[in-house]
């Protein structure tokens, strides 16, 4: 905020006055959102998809940020921008992970299907997810279009057929798909590694890589046997796939970590990818002498996309095959990264069908849990359908989880610091600044905006807020959200201080010229609240209408723009005031905590930790230290 200040020119703040002074006389009007929302030649078209959950699993707090959360604040970020958007997403329903789950809940996979959709769809209706659409994947236009695009690799000689090894279990009497079968990861030897993906290390495993597999259903050891299956050419893709990368990574907002992965996957050369399983739960292979298996669900998952854009308009195929007219936004964790940069857009560069692929890929690290994971099993950390069951309002947690967002490397929930962070941020700083503003005008003067007469101070103090605001648009769009979040924060620090510095609650009681500077004060920090009420609707929603509403801000100053607008005026009159948020009480914690299983790091272990990084410190040097006075020549380094 020093910073900005600093920084501000004498053109800086004389726009940032003229803009104020214009009000809401030419502001844009907010459009009329009709479905089915299709794309508008001229105009900015986004179509947004977060990864699609698996069915069988309750989401937890770092599935939620991974994807829908944070694709969600996109989307009502470009809704606000007057941008033309499409958000989809659904449920993830055909596959292994579904027969597992059926197997032991004694139900069928439909059932299955149907019971967790019910509880996704609750889940994401709580935390205020705002889908344009949330369907799901075992429907008639998924085999249709996952089928047309197999014939269309098939037709155009960009599948292979291969014998395969796979672990079969006897006592089962069965083929062992991926999420069947674990073991001992052969990469990082972590002990319970599933037959496709090491969840430690994050690698690409066959099952018949596993050292010590075991069937999850029996427990027995498998045995190897041969099956055959189709594979997608990577390799003879791999020139279109390059090209197209090469124009989407130089043109697009792919994050650091979905640009990584996928040059690691392009540099170590890319293979022939198994696209068929032996299951019986997933979406048919229409060719002779494959009909008794089904899709791998990483060829068919992605089509999801589609399939669902289908099942919510006739018309999909003008977002779905429109590359010249629609910006096409990813987001997932980390691990779903090649399947969405490698083998989804090879299946439709190579189904030469006009698809539009993806554009900007934004993909989060991993949040853990205090000192840990996230595990049902375990009952360690919050899942999606006990959140609500914690008093704590949807909008704190979409705060906190968006607060502390895993952008650039894995960071971790903590209750000591969802705590610090409500009564810091929210309620003393933010909370504190909205209500004192709305409290002024109530109180001194009867509920009416007063007369503004700008000093000099205050046309420093519009052109900070512009700046921040602009700062945020800029994030925003670049999809640094975290960041983005940071910019309301210091808008509401900047009308702190600005009210403590003039001090309008002893001006009102003075002569005539300081009762005006009051009134100047407590005009300019309500119209701060009411643009602090729309840059807070993709983040806290709840919140964002309730200061609405409180403030009765015109429908009209809805609409996002580059510039702070006067949007209260003089004589407007505002509705009933009353505090935003409440105080989180230690004992409060410590009883979720307890209840949640987060454990913290005892002070001896801090201890040792801390020792520990001292003697990694002083080797660091000494080894330095080393480097500058030996030569380099002569010295054999083994890394």
């Amino acid at each position: 905020a020093e910073d900005t200040a600093q920084t501000l020119s004498e053109e800086d703040i004389a726009a940032a006055a003229e803009s104020w002074s214009k009000g809401l006389a030419d502001a844009p009007r907010p459009k009329q959102r009709h479905h089915p929302i299709l794309p508008i030649v001229g105009e900015k078209n986004i179509l947004i998809t977060s990864a699609l959950p698996y069915v069988n699993n309750v989401p937890h707090l770092g599935n939620i940020i991974g994807s829908v959360l944070s694709a969600d604040v996109f989307a009502r970020y470009c809704r606000l921008r007057n941008w033309n958007t499409l958000y989809i997403c659904g449920t993830d329903e055909y596959g292994t992970a579904t027969e597992t789950k059926a197997m032991e809940e004694g139900l069928t996979p439909q059932q299955i299907c149907d019971k967790y959709n019910a509880v996704h769809t609750a889940i994401y209706k709580w935390f205020d997810i705002s889908f344009d659409y949330f369907g799901r994947t075992t429907t008639a236009h998924q085999t249709t279009i996952a089928q047309d695009i197999f014939n269309r690799l098939l037709q155009r000689d960009f599948l292979l057929k291969d014998t395969v090894e796979q672990l079969r279990c006897e006592t089962c009497q069965r083929f062992l798909a991926d999420r069947f079968v674990e073991g001992i990861c052969p990469f990082c030897n972590y002990e319970e590694a599933r037959g496709d993906q090491c969840d430690k290390c994050g690698k690409l495993i066959n099952a018949v890589e596993l050292k010590r597999p075991q069937c999850k259903v029996c427990k027995q050891s498998p045995v190897v046997k041969s099956s055959q299956h189709l594979f997608l050419d990577l390799p003879k893709l791999e020139e279109r796939l390059e090209k197209w990368l090469q124009q989407s990574l130089a043109t697009g907002d792919w994050t650091s970590n979905a640009r990584f992965i996928t040059r690691s996957w392009i540099r170590d050369g890319l293979k022939p990818r198994c696209i068929t399983r032996d299951l019986k739960w997933g979406t048919p292979v229409p060719l002779e002498g494959f009909t008794d298996k089904v899709f791998y669900v990483w060829f068919d998952a992605p089509i999801g996309y589609i399939s669902i854009t289908a099942n919510y308009t006739d018309h999909w195929e003008k977002w779905w095959k429109n590359p010249q007219q629609v910006q096409l936004y990813n987001f997932m964790a980390k691990d779903n990264v090649p399947f969405h940069s490698v083998i989804f857009p090879s299946c439709l560069l190579g189904a030469e069908d006009n698809y539009t692929i993806v554009n900007h890929l934004v993909a989060t690290e991993y949040l853990n849990y205090e000192d840990g994971k996230f595990s049902k099993s375990r009952g360690v950390g919050v899942f999606g359908d006990m959140a609500k069951d914690t008093g704590i309002p949807a909008d704190i947690w979409r705060f906190y989880l968006l607060y502390l967002r895993p952008e650039g490397q894995d960071s971790a929930f903590s209750w000591s610091d969802l705590m610090l962070k409500n009564n810091s941020e929210l309620l003393n700083n933010l909370g504190n600044f909205v209500n004192r503003a709305g409290m002024f005008v109530q109180k001194f003067f009867n509920g009416h905006v007063p007369k503004m007469e700008l000093l000099a101070e205050d046309k420093r103090l519009l052109a900070q807020v512009t700046a921040e605001l602009r700062q945020y648009n800029q994030l925003l769009e670049k999809v640094r959200i975290r960041d983005a979040l940071r910019c309301i924060l210091n808008i509401s620090r900047h009308g702190n201080q600005y009210i403590q510095v003039n001090e309008p609650w002893k001006c009102i009681k003075g002569t005539p010229q300081e009762q005006a500077r009051a009134g100047t004060v407590t005009g300019l920090a309500v119209n701060m609240a009411a643009l602090l009420a729309v840059m807070l609707q993709p983040y806290m929603p709840s919140i964002s209408t309730v200061i609405q509403e409180q403030l009765l801000v015109p429908q009209e100053a809805s609409v996002l723009t580059s510039d702070f607008r006067c949007v209260l005026p003089e004589g407007h009159r505002i509705g009933t005031v009353s505090p935003l948020f409440q105080k989180l009480e230690n004992d409060q914690i410590e009883s979720l905590r307890k209840r949640f299983g987060g454990g913290q790091v005892s002070c001896f272990s801090r201890m040792q930790m801390v020792t520990e990084l001292q003697v990694c410190s002083l080797f660091c040097y000494l080894f330095l230290s080393i480097l500058r006075t030996a030569s380099l020549k002569t010295l054999d380094i083994t890394w």
